[in-house]
């Protein structure tokens, strides 16, 4: 059986960073991305539902989720209250597309963000604001713009929808990050092909219930 650890950095490789210049990471094997439909922000009863399964999966020692960015007070909010109960937690934004995504990312104090997709004018104003934002690449070009721009972390997306996937081997001192209609039972596939770690979306999240085959990945993995 496959050891957890054959799938993450050593801890004395760990590092948190602020911008998109730095060469690490904390990367776990997998991102848990979390799109909350927009009702679910006044719904106390998913509210808590969703924070006991977030508790759960941190008992098995997985920190790594990001929530979907959305355009409302009740988003801040609840990042915000679950960045101040679960500090060790490495939270993030999603589907950033703005300053303002960018903006009350950093007032939470969220360790990452990650672009829906490229926009070097965002990259240079999170920059600026010294906070990590990992770029969204579709294609050739903006994956070349990105790595001229120093980014070290870069997420494919949307990588099951390409006809042909992108080389990454030939891309040294990159770490990539693979997202779009994944579930956990993809991600050795994606090691294999020379991948960090995959975002799981809509397959790990879906009806506020966390998929069941994660839980069980953690724990086949744990020893």
């Amino acid at each position: 059986m496959q050891n957890i650890s054959d799938f993450k950095k050593s801890d004395s490789q760990k590092k948190y960073v602020t911008d998109c210049f730095s060469s690490e990471i904390v990367l776990e094997p997998f991102f848990l991305l979390i799109k909350p439909k927009i009702e679910f922000y006044k719904n106390s009863i998913s509210l808590a539902y969703v924070e006991r399964q977030i508790e759960n999966l941190m008992k098995e020692g997985f920190l790594n989720i990001e929530i979907s960015w959305a355009n409302n007070e009740n988003w801040f909010n609840y990042v915000s209250n679950l960045k101040l109960k679960y500090p060790k937690l490495n939270l993030g934004s999603a589907s950033i597309i703005n300053k303002k995504s960018i903006d009350e990312s950093i007032r939470i104090g969220l360790n990452y963000s990650m672009m829906k997709v490229w926009n070097k004018d965002l990259l240079d104003y999170s920059n600026s604001k010294k906070h990590l934002l990992i770029p969204g690449i579709k294609n050739l070009k903006d994956l070349e713009e990105a790595i001229d721009l120093n980014c070290k972390i870069i997420k494919i997306y949307p990588v099951k929808d390409k006809d042909e996937l992108i080389n990454i081997s030939k891309y040294k001192n990159v770490d990539f990050i693979a997202a779009g209609g994944l579930s956990i039972s993809d991600l050795p596939l994606y090691k294999s092909l020379g991948y960090k770690a995959i975002v799981i979306g809509d397959k790990g999240f879906k009806n506020d219930k966390i998929d069941g085959r994660i839980h069980k990945f953690l724990k086949e993995t744990s020893n």
